[in-house]
């Protein structure tokens, strides 16, 4: 009684040929110099902001325990959260301004997602 209606054959479809393994090659040039120089340039200033010293304190210092931020010359305790988040907002706002105007060349040269692959 359950015999089926019509015998279909089921074609098989690949939609990607298989291939072999994939090598990426050496890149070489000026612009692959450039990106390395930026990778370093990055790296030192991720690395090195915190020994940076300002005015005897370290330049960027989120001092939690005693509720102080210290942003080079300016102190922010936590009822400057609203200043705080302006200057954030600013950042973000700049970073979107320079994406946009030079984007290819930020994301290129700059960007930590992109310049280490």
């Amino acid at each position: 009684m359950n015999k089926p209606v019509s015998k279909v054959r089921e074609a098989k479809l690949e939609l990607y040929r298989k291939k072999g393994k994939i090598h990426a090659r050496e890149v070489r040039g000026r612009f692959n110099t450039i990106r390395w120089a930026m990778v370093w340039f990055t790296q030192l200033v991720f690395y090195g902001a915190c020994w940076l010293q300002w005015g005897g304190r370290q330049a960027v210092l989120f001092d939690i325990p005693h509720e102080k931020f210290y942003l080079f010359g300016l102190v922010l305790w936590p009822q400057d959260a609203l200043l705080l988040a302006i200057m954030l907002i600013l950042a973000a706002t700049g970073l979107f301004l320079v994406t946009a105007l030079a984007g290819r060349l930020f994301c290129g040269f700059a960007c930590p997602q992109t310049v280490y692959t």
